[in-house]
Order: structure tokens, then C-alpha cells, then sequence
């Protein structure tokens, strides 16, 4: 995994993966992810997580719960 890919936000509309995207710099992929939690917080269903790929962790996810 190469630093231009170590963070990646998925947005998941009704159990389905509906768009997602890479970015080098995690401050980047944050903002990213806000955006897409405002674009889809009135949609059922929907969820957005934020990883960082080098470390397989997840850093954030929205909503909190499942």
C-alpha cells in the first residue's frame, strides 16, 4: 500500500457500497468524510467509515452504531 492510498472512506447506501476513494493525507480523507456524512444524513440506511489501510484499522465510521 503506497502513501497516496493509505486512507479510504467507503459511503455504504442500503447495505450496498454506493462510492469510495483513496487519499494520501489523512487530514484530506477527514474532510472527505464529513462531506459524505452530510450528502447522506437524511438517507436510511446509509454509512460511511474512514480507514487507514497501512495499519487495518478503522479510524471512524458514521453512525456511531450499526
Amino acid at each position: 500500500m503506497d502513501d497516496l492510498h493509505r486512507y479510504h472512506v467507503a459511503l455504504i447506501l442500503n447495505s450496498a457500497p454506493a462510492r469510495h476513494g483513496w487519499w494520501g493525507v489523512e487530514g484530506v480523507a477527514r474532510e472527505k468524510f464529513r462531506l459524505w456524512v452530510g450528502e447522506c444524513s437524511g438517507q436510511a440506511g446509509s454509512r460511511v467509515t474512514l480507514t487507514d489501510e497501512q495499519r487495518g484499522t478503522v479510524l471512524t465510521t458514521w453512525p456511531d452504531t450499526p
